[in-house]
């Protein structure tokens, strides 16, 4: 609604309108010493002045009634942009009507076909039948993210709280691209230490899903930035991520990603899929025999250095469980029950900031203690995580004797408010949850329109240029640019 300066009453009703009143208030002063015999004609006067009051205000009252019709006449809703902007609610940032979106319908070899994949290389059989979505069950793994997202876009019936399917892509908003890009990168594995010469390949799938991209119109029109990528494994689409870094990536980090790939103004991140069983108790702590727990791969690269070096400073404490492990069936039990009967779950850096420990740390009412200088968290805009987690500095954790002494000290009651909001925060990270990830996932992507569209219109008027780096203005954009607008 366009801000219109108020109409001004003319400056000649506004003197006139004062200047009768001050010479009223004057007359009614001196009418009082008149005395009783004066004449009629020295009245006179005084109800003229009256008579141009009531004229005057007259004139006011035609002149707001003129400019109320005519501020109407041109904003007839402007009281419904009003009443609209109210209803949106600050805290769970609904908008005001879905998203629509359209998903690709690409050949089956980025989506079954992975899935068939990977099926063969463990010696499964696969029945091929590709006319129903769950025929085909995805592998249960960290990053089944881009399997619930396909699913839920494949419903007949769901809620469209935040975004709406449409089958026409003229009426489309963004694209979403299914290809389970994560999955892709295990489908067919190195055995032994040598890779298959025949079978599947993760980089051929990725070359050819990007080539069949570049040839869709709707791709051409804007660089690809109204499209929409699941690459939730850090390695996911690694082999093409400069070919579509302008769209919107859906990752659980930035840990493999270079800040002219990926940003928190385009991009949205995900939580891993929990791997063990949610807690379903209530809250409390006399059942929590352990101080912290951690299972977990001991010898990690890169930021991960960190988990040896706390393995080798806790190890010897009573009150704490830490043990090596890796992904198992066993392993997961173990995990479960011990992330059950803790009051504190460690949560270090790996290979990357962020790992799917705490979700499953979240989900089992467990405290997570993160120690993670470098960590990007999923729903930040709903979720303060300070009320369910203690965050503790690398430099200060390895301190000798610094995150036990920071742990035990922490009393009961304030061990039972962070269970409280783990309590309310859990269905965030159920994807199973009708109100739970996967609509928290869409919300999260139909905020990012408005930018979408600014980052569209900014790349088709940005001129050449040729920057050493980007700066904060050109992240992820445009780093060319237009000749002339008028070439275009």
């Amino acid at each position: 609604m366009m801000n219109q300066r108020p109409i001004k009453p003319r400056p000649f009703a506004a003197a006139s309108s004062s200047s009768l009143i001050s010479s009223s208030s004057s007359s009614s002063s001196s009418t009082s010493s008149i005395p009783s015999s004066s004449k009629p004609d020295q009245i006179l006067p005084k109800m003229g002045r009256r008579s141009m009051l009531k004229s005057t205000l007259a004139t006011i009252l035609c002149i707001l009634a003129f400019y109320a019709l005519f501020y109407t006449s041109i904003y007839p809703n402007s009281h419904i942009q009003t009443n609209l902007q109210l209803q949106t609610n600050p805290q769970t940032l609904t908008p005001i009507s879905p998203l629509r979106i359209y998903m690709y319908d690409l050949p089956r070899r980025f989506t079954y076909g992975v899935i068939d994949s990977y099926e063969i290389a463990r010696g499964g059989k696969v029945n091929g039948n590709e006319d129903v979505v769950t025929v085909q069950k995805y592998p249960g793994n960290q990053h089944a993210a881009e399997w619930h997202l396909f699913v839920d876009l494949n419903k007949t019936r769901r809620s469209e709280a935040y975004v709406t399917r449409v089958l026409d892509p003229d009426e489309a908003d963004l694209f979403y691209v299914p290809f389970f890009s994560s999955l892709s990168l295990v489908a067919n594995p190195i055995r032994g230490g040598i890779v298959p010469r025949e079978g599947y390949s993760d980089e051929e799938t990725q070359e050819s899903l990007v080539l069949w991209l570049e040839e869709q119109v709707y791709w051409k029109r804007n660089n690809g930035r109204d499209h929409v990528f699941v690459c939730q494994d850090p390695n996911a689409l690694y082999k093409v991520i400069d070919r579509v870094k302008n769209g919107v990536l859906l990752v659980s980090d930035f840990g493999r990603l270079g800040s002219d790939q990926a940003s928190l103004v385009k991009d949205v991140i995900l939580p891993y899929s929990h791997r063990i069983n949610s807690y379903k108790g209530e809250i409390g702590v006399d059942n929590r025999k352990w101080l912290m727990f951690f299972m977990g791969n001991r010898y990690r690269k890169e930021g991960g250095k960190v988990r040896d070096l706390l393995f080798q400073l806790l190890e010897g404490e009573n009150d704490v469980f830490i043990k090596h492990g890796s992904q198992s069936r066993e392993s997961r039990r173990m995990a479960t029950q011990g992330m059950h009967t803790s009051k504190f779950c460690l949560h270090p850096a790996g290979d990357t900031p962020s790992a799917c420990r705490l979700f499953d740390a979240i989900v089992s009412l467990c405290v997570p203690v993160i120690i993670s200088d470098y960590i990007e968290l999923p729903f930040e805009d709903v979720i303060d995580y300070r009320k369910i987690a203690v965050f503790v500095d690398t430099e200060s954790a390895l301190k000798p004797g610094y995150l036990t002494k920071l742990l035990r000290g922490v009393k009961k009651d304030r061990i039972l408010e962070f269970q409280k909001e783990l309590k309310k925060v859990q269905r965030y990270f159920e994807y199973d949850d009708p109100n739970g990830t996967v609509n928290e996932i869409w919300r999260q992507v139909s905020l990012k329109l408005p930018l979408i569209n600014l980052m569209i219109n900014r790349d088709k008027r940005i001129v050449q240029s040729h920057l050493s780096k980007p700066d904060c203005s050109c992240l992820c954009t445009n780093q060319t640019g237009i000749r002339s607008s008028l070439t275009r």
